[in-house]
């Protein structure tokens, strides 16, 4: 079974970077390099959401206008939004004008905020789900584990809202909670590089 393909340099990249052409550079410089930054990871856990029943393309050609829109991800900022806020939202044509979605960002804003007040960070929670590398099967093989359920019922338990197995295993993946980029992928020595070095969040 192919799992790469070649790109216009000659390298072996992952199979599905080859999908669109934007899928290329994020592949390159930013999917599995692990991220400890509570922004980043808040921006990824509600892109995560908006994506239930799109594509990727979609909201990565819109993640700017999405930036602006929510204040960067920031959840402190976030947790002011009003009914008015929301509303103005729905009229932005610029990202994906979906009621109950942009209602999750501003509910989960109040989650992360919480969390943060009792964990030190939403890094420092995140990362606790960090499977044992060793007990990971091939790449790209799943959608969901044990540790993306794991984290789904415990984030619903505490009201976080779009938070599937399915969509936090992306969100892994994404971020570098373990490395799928293919065995012959070029990168995936990268970003395990990046994984050896980076410095888990203390809890």
């Amino acid at each position: 079974m192919t799992t790469t393909i070649t790109g216009p340099d000659g390298q072996s990249r992952c199979l599905w970077c080859g999908d669109v052409p934007e899928f290329l550079d994020y592949h390159d410089r930013e999917w599995g390099f692990p991220v400890s930054d509570d922004h980043r990871l808040f921006e990824k856990l509600c892109l995560e959401g908006f994506q239930a029943g799109l594509s990727w393309r979609t909201i990565l050609n819109k993640r700017e206008n999405f930036r602006r829109a929510f204040c960067h991800f920031d959840f402190d900022r976030i947790t002011d939004f009003t009914e008015e806020d929301v509303e103005r939202l729905l009229a932005d044509a610029s990202i994906i004008r979906h009621r109950g979605k942009i209602e999750a960002v501003i509910s989960n804003a109040r989650q992360a905020q919480e969390l943060v007040a009792r964990e030190g960070s939403l890094a420092a929670f995140l990362w606790r789900y960090e499977p044992d590398p060793a007990q990971l099967p091939p790449p790209q093989t799943l959608t969901t584990s044990a540790e993306s359920h794991a984290l789904s019922k415990e984030l619903k338990k505490r009201g976080w809202r779009f938070v599937g197995p399915t969509t936090l295993y992306a969100f892994m993946q994404a971020m570098g909670l373990i490395n799928d980029h293919a065995e012959d992928c070029f990168m995936r020595a990268d970003v395990e590089r990046a994984r050896q070095s980076f410095r888990r969040p203390a809890p």
